[in-house]
């Protein structure tokens, strides 16, 4: 193989070696509405179902973002978070298509959870006008506010990304 040959296979391992990615998040949107279908089916809206001490299945609709941010308005927020969560993700696929397949699988694998975590909360609040949300984590009295699978992909990913970000290559080598 030539300089050149092996420098272009390179760069194009580099410029689209992160789109291999792109699985996770397919997964992550899978998982995310399949589990929102199941309990849109078999729940009662706002009824726990007890599943341990600290932990209930419950469904709910939050027309709001992380935390029902914004779920009192009158019905705007839905396009505004929709059309922010489909821009980050334009950026993140950009991110993930200059990616560096075999030397950035942490960052790869953060991105996907956060992509497919965007995305699988964008198809709900296209096609119902909100998120459905189902875990409920409690202790005593104290209520943690409700979440779904997508919710804890885009967490694990932001988590991952903050460690990148502090602890640098140490965490990539690990990975």
């Amino acid at each position: 193989m030539s300089v050149d040959a092996g420098a272009t296979e390179a760069a194009g391992e580099r410029a689209h070696g992160g789109l291999a990615w792109l699985g996770l998040s397919a997964a992550v949107i899978v998982l995310d509405q399949i589990t929102k279908w199941y309990v849109e089916e078999n729940l009662v809206f706002a009824t726990p179902v007890p599943v341990l001490p600290v932990f209930d299945l419950t469904l709910l609709h939050n027309t709001g973002a992380a935390f029902s941010f914004l779920a009192g308005e009158a019905g705007w927020q839905r396009w505004f978070f929709t059309a922010l969560a489909l821009g980050v993700s334009v950026l993140i696929t950009a991110w993930l298509y200059r990616l560096p397949r075999h030397e950035q699988r942490w960052t790869g694998a953060a991105l996907s959870l956060v992509l497919g975590g965007a995305l699988g909360n964008v198809i709900d609040r296209i096609r119902l006008g909100y998120v459905v949300d189902f875990i409920h984590l409690h202790y005593g009295e104290w209520y943690w506010p409700a979440f779904n699978v997508a919710d804890s992909a885009i967490s694990v990913g932001a988590v991952m990304l903050g460690l990148e970000i502090l602890f640098g290559s140490r965490v990539s080598r690990s990975s």
